[in-house]
Parts: C-alpha cells; sequence; structure tokens
C-alpha cells in the first residue's frame, strides 16, 4: 500500500511538472509577435491588413484544428496526439523567422493549429489524473500559460536585439517548445486506453445542450479579449505614446500579473454555490483595466496594467475550469473541451480580426475601447449562464443530460 501511494505521488508530481512544461509554451508563439508587429510591417512591408491577419490566423486555427483533438486522441491516445501537436508546433515557431512572407503565415497556421490540438488535450488529462482536484490543477496549468505569456511579450524586444532581428527572436522560441517535447515523449503518463464506447457525449448531443453552448460562448468571448491583448495592447499602448519597448513590457507585466488571479480564481469560485460571483469580479476587474490603459489618466496606467491582469487571468482560468466543473466524466470533459474551445476560438478569432479592420479605417482610440467593453458585457451575459451550477452527464440509458 505505502509503494503504490509513493508512485502514485512520483506519477501524480511528474504530470505536474509536464503540465507545467507544456503549458510553459502554449502562450509565448502568441505574445512574442505583437510586440514585433511594427518591426516586422517595416521590414516585410506588408499592409496593415495583412499585418492583422497575423494576429488573427492563430487564434482561428486554434478554434478551427481544436475539435480534430478528441479524434486523435481516439486513435494515438491523448499522450501520443499532445506529443504530435509539441512536435507541430516547434516546426511552427521554426517556420516563422525564415525570410519568405509565406513562410511567416504558414509558421503561424501550424503554431494556432498545434496550440489548438495541445490545449484542448490537457483539460481532460487534468481530469483524467487528477479527477478530485481537476479545477485547482486548471489553475496551475493556467498560471504556466500566464507565466509564458508573460515571457513572450517581455522578452522578445530584448531577443531582437541580442539576437539581431526579429526573426531570430522568433525562432527562439522553438528551442523551449523542442524540450517540452522531448520531455513529455520521454516522460509522458501512459495508461491503457478506455473501453471504446458510443453512449452519451457525442457532437451532436453536445449541441442540444445548452449548458455546453453557454460554456463555448463564454469561452469564446473572454478569450476574443485575450487575444486581442496579445496581438493589439502594444499597438494601442504605442498608439498612446509609449515606446515598442514600454508597451511590450506593460503588456508583459499584466499577463505576470495573470499568475495571481490563474491560480487563485478556482479556489475564490469554490467559496460559493457557483462559479457566477467569480466571474463577475474578475470580468469587472478586465473592464477596469482596459478603461484605465486606453482611456484613463496615464499616471493611472500601472493599476490598469494590474487590473487587467488580475481579470484576464481570473477569467481564463475558470473558463478552463468550467469545462471540468461542468462534466461528470473524463471523455465528457474531452468531447466538451473540443466544443468549447474549437467553437470558442473560433468566435474569438473574430476580436482581433474587428480591431485590425478599426485601425485600418483610423477609427480613434474612444471607439475601440469601447467595442471592447462590450465584449465584455456579452461575456459577463454568459457567465450569468455558464457559471450556474449545473453538470452535463450520461443517464442510465447512455444519454447526454444536464443535472
Amino acid at each position: 500500500m505505502t509503494t503504490s501511494a509513493s508512485g502514485d505521488r512520483q506519477r501524480l508530481g511528474l504530470f505536474l511538472v509536464l503540465m507545467v512544461l507544456v503549458g510553459l509554451n502554449l502562450r509565448p508563439a502568441l505574445s512574442s509577435l505583437a510586440p514585433m508587429l511594427v518591426r516586422v510591417q517595416q521590414d516585410t512591408g506588408l499592409p496593415p491588413l495583412a499585418i492583422g491577419a497575423l494576429t488573427t490566423l492563430p487564434v482561428l486555427c486554434l478554434g478551427l484544428f481544436a475539435p480534430l483533438a478528441p479524434w486523435l486522441s481516439k486513435r494515438l491516445g491523448a499522450e501520443r496526439a499532445l506529443g504530435l501537436a509539441l512536435g507541430v508546433l516547434v516546426v511552427g515557431l521554426a517556420l516563422r523567422g525564415l525570410p519568405p512572407s509565406a513562410l511567416l503565415f504558414l509558421g503561424t497556421l501550424l503554431v494556432g493549429a498545434a496550440i489548438g490540438v495541445a490545449g484542448t488535450l490537457l483539460p481532460a488529462l487534468v481530469k483524467r489524473e487528477i479527477p478530485g482536484g481537476a479545477d485547482l490543477m486548471t489553475g496551475v496549468y493556467t498560471m504556466a500559460l500566464c507565466l509564458g505569456g508573460a515571457l513572450g511579450a517581455g522578452l522578445s524586444i530584448p531577443l531582437a536585439e541580442w539576437l539581431g532581428g526579429w526573426r531570430a527572436s522568433l525562432v527562439s522560441w522553438a528551442l523551449l517548445a523542442g524540450v517540452a517535447m522531448a520531455a513529455w515523449l520521454r516522460l509522458m503518463p501512459r495508461r491503457e486506453p478506455p473501453p471504446p464506447s458510443a453512449a452519451g457525449g457525442s457532437l451532436r448531443q453536445l449541441l442540444t445542450q445548452p449548458l455546453a453552448w453557454q460554456v463555448m460562448l463564454l469561452m469564446g468571448t473572454q478569450s476574443s479579449l485575450a487575444y486581442i491583448v496579445f496581438g493589439w495592447l502594444p499597438t494601442l499602448l504605442q498608439a498612446r505614446g509609449y515606446s515598442d519597448v514600454q508597451a511590450g513590457w506593460m503588456m508583459a507585466a499584466s499577463v505576470m500579473v495573470q499568475l495571481v488571479s490563474a491560480l487563485g480564481a478556482p479556489w475564490l469560485a469554490r467559496l460559493g454555490r457557483d462559479q457566477r460571483p467569480a466571474l463577475l469580479l474578475v470580468l469587472g476587474s478586465v473592464a477596469a483595466g482596459l478603461w484605465l490603459l486606453l482611456l484613463g489618466p496615464l499616471a493611472w496606467r500601472w493599476g490598469g496594467v494590474v487590473l487587467l491582469g488580475l481579470g484576464q487571468g481570473g477569467c481564463f482560468s475558470l473558463a478552463l475550469s468550467l469545462i471540468v466543473l461542468r462534466t461528470a466524466t473524463p471523455r465528457l470533459a474531452g468531447k466538451l473541451s473540443g466544443l468549447a474551445q474549437g467553437g470558442g476560438y473560433t468566435l474569438a478569432a473574430m476580436g482581433p480580426l474587428a480591431v485590425g479592420l478599426l485601425l485600418q479605417f483610423a477609427v480613434s482610440l474612444t471607439a475601440v475601447t469601447t467595442v471592447l467593453l462590450l465584449i465584455v458585457a456579452l461575456a459577463a451575459g454568459f457567465a450569468l449562464l455558464a457559471g450556474r451550477n449545473r453538470r452535463l452527464d450520461v443517464d442510465e440509458t447512455g444519454r447526454l443530460i444536464t443535472r
């Protein structure tokens, strides 16, 4: 018994380390490009619409490729499917820095596809490996995502200076992804796959459940805000008069603050009967942070940085936690993860695209901020529905129901 318990603790500890290492690699690919968009445009001569597409393409690919995760997991096993996604991520990160502009877009597409699959697989793996504390462990995973995003935002410009250009800076992130891939393939948890079952949880059945739609729409609206920040916040801050270095570090600081709320939000959510108060609290923080950074007094900018970071870290952590809290089994968690992240990220891609179009037509910063606050209001509406204490389950006849 003692030997078995010790082995279980070692396996759990190893899984947590691997989860954090993988999580660290799922945001630098997105956040490392944003502070350098002005340099990329100057060097490549790409029009503003094409630059806007660079911020939209990876998020769109997150949505388009996330539904592949359950299919790959069924055929390869979740562990091998995640290893494959990490391999594609390494290739995509390397391609982004090669000279032809077409490879910048191809690499960005591969990066988005890889993150879409990996990010969908991890919640189901967490539900399987740590069923009793899946929501809290999702907070740890989200914290790793936030740390990776902060590193990407803060180090991209310094790396460009040290390595001689933005291309080398982009390629350098492939090294970290390579380490994660090697560690996962060597040490990944291995379990016998469960017997195949067609009972409950198909995409068609999920689409008949309002709860699945509510979780997906919340994921989409809050993710839209997150990827607008990743893709356009440095540019918007530069429009207020900050340098590219200052804008990059302000975004990095905001993402670093996300570490606190990413880890703390699931604990906060456990204090009440459901997650609605916690969700409204973090969304209010996002709204206040955006207003302070984009329209508020310049002297309050660091307050805006902190509030935006606390809000967005908590939003994403809670949205991912809902995937495991709103499902009764790891299989359902995997299905809901594919739907919520697939549909949600496809919806989220419209956010960066919309901001790019607004900037293309030289819309004022006030108008852009108003659009962002409207998205926050939409997210709050979906939070009031998805945050209720409900759960998807399979009844005795094998039918998917909401309890």
